[in-house]
């Protein structure tokens, strides 16, 4: 085992944080003055990304929300003073680009960048240029996003990035050989495991090119919720994550079914936001506000984050995938 993956090892551990799965983001943001600081909330119209937003706003910060009909955003927003909304379709590199046009002519720094949208066990669905749907947004639309708003991530000194994984992550690595299903049969969650791998190979990536420009990043899983991103989902599969009773209606969030509330699934992409405790750490996956353990052998379900997905090299592997199939080439 080489030294950067020991170096990936040691710090993959909890702190401990102080907190834990009940901690809420607004328990987590108490004594944070954001006054001065913009971020950008990918899905930050809806579910967990709303929260966030909110939570940000209330503590001072200018809160841009990426949405791709900014009409349906405008209500859930309304009420939060400090949030902006902008159009932008994670699966059109050329809304990707507009966007992030945009927000550098404005000239301002981006303290915080967290990517919070996504999609889960969709369909088969592909983008235009043929890419499997669930890769191409969760994560190589935000790849592109980040690269093109890297010189405001620079320009803030002391940026943070946040990749809202999941625990599927352990359902699937990254199959380099047909990351887009065009030789081996389609499967929903393998795709999406995939997809959440691909979430926090980035992040370790993205620490290792950022740091020593003040940009760290994190990969989050935030806890099984019950939001509109289950909306693919069977009422099997949802009793069987534990959200509905054997009469289909849902069950309150609790330790038993291992269910989180939003306020309590948006605490850790805050806590890696904000969090003095990271000063000097990145490329981390947390979970519970706190820094996950490396997992061990069993089911998808279980805390922790798979080595496969630490491993620096599949994270170079990966990038370099990302850029070809983008086009996009980050900053040096």
């Amino acid at each position: 085992m080489n030294t950067e993956w020991n170096d990936v090892r040691g710090r993959q551990h909890p702190i401990p944080s102080g907190y834990d799965a009940d901690t809420t983001a607004e328990e987590v943001i108490q004594g944070h003055d954001l006054s001065g600081k913009i971020a950008v909330v990918t899905g930050g119209y809806s579910g967990l990304g709303l929260e966030t937003t909110r939570v940000l706003a209330a503590a001072g910060a200018k809160v841009i929300v990426p949405v791709r009909t900014p009409e349906k955003a405008r209500h859930t927003l309304a009420g939060i003073p400090g949030a902006e909304i902008a159009a932008l379709d994670l699966l059109d590199p050329a809304s990707v680009d507009a966007f992030a046009r945009q927000f550098l002519d404005s000239c301002r720094p981006l303290d915080i960048l967290i990517h919070s949208a996504g999609i889960m066990a969709t369909p088969l669905t592909r983008d235009a240029r043929g890419y499997e749907g669930q890769f191409a947004t969760n994560h190589l639309g935000h790849f592109q996003l980040a690269a093109r708003l890297w010189p405001a991530l620079v320009k803030a000194g002391s940026a943070r990035v946040i990749s809202v994984s999941s625990r599927g992550h352990r359902i699937a690595g990254i199959d380099y050989g047909d990351v887009n299903f065009v030789r081996r049969s389609y499967d929903k969650w393998v795709a999406y495991g995939q997809s959440k791998t691909a979430n926090v190979l980035f992040a370790l990536e993205l620490d290792r090119r950022g740091q020593a420009q003040g940009v760290r990043a994190y990969a989050v899983h935030p806890g099984s919720i019950l939001t509109d991103l289950a909306r693919h989902l069977s009422e099997d599969e949802l009793r069987g994550m534990g959200a509905l009773d054997e009469e289909g209606k849902q069950i309150p969030a609790n330790r038993m079914n291992q269910m989180k509330t939003v306020q309590q699934g948006a605490a850790t992409s805050v806590w890696c936001a904000v969090s003095p405790q990271l000063e000097g750490i990145g490329g981390v996956y947390c979970e519970d506000a706190d820094i996950a353990p490396l997992a061990g052998s069993g089911d998808a379900y279980q805390s922790g984050v798979q080595d496969w997905a630490v491993d620096p090299a599949n994270a170079r592997r990966l990038w370099a995938l990302s850029e070809e199939m983008t086009g996009v080439v980050f900053p040096a």
